[in-house]
């Protein structure tokens, strides 16, 4: 089952594994990314880079599921794009603090916030990032 299959304020664990799995896995592929870019100096330091870009991203996608869940549960507004924003802000501010710097903090909440209201929209309005044009 896929994360738009479980509706929005229902079963908040399913949806926030289904995200914490996926933010592992982009943890993990631009965790490689990193390590090739900016080679570390010993295999410890590769595992070490390695998990710890893959856990942040990975409690990134956790925080962002259940603070979108429990807000849509809270607020009585399972649609709502603003539950959207609140989960990607939280997860903004979890990066704040992990890198302790509000700047980064403030950023990554407006910008995370911003990014998940939109996937919401373009959710629910239907609109076409890619494939083919519709005629």
């Amino acid at each position: 089952m896929g994360y738009w299959d479980v509706p929005e304020g229902t079963d908040c664990v399913e949806k926030t594994w289904i995200v914490t799995k996926l933010g592992a896995a982009l943890g993990l592929v631009g965790s490689a990314y990193q390590i090739v870019a900016l080679q570390p100096d010993s295999a410890l330091a590769t595992v070490q880079r390695a998990a710890s870009t893959t856990v942040s991203m990975a409690t990134m996608g956790a925080i962002f599921g259940m603070a979108t869940c429990l807000t849509a549960q809270a607020r009585e507004a399972p649609d709502d794009p603003l539950n959207y924003f609140i989960g990607g802000c939280t997860s903004g501010i979890f990066l704040g603090v992990r890198t302790h710097s509000a700047v980064t903090g403030t950023s990554a909440c407006l910008c995370l916030g911003t990014l998940a209201f939109f996937t919401k929209v373009s959710k629910v309005e239907g609109w076409r990032i890619v494939g083919p044009p519709k005629l």
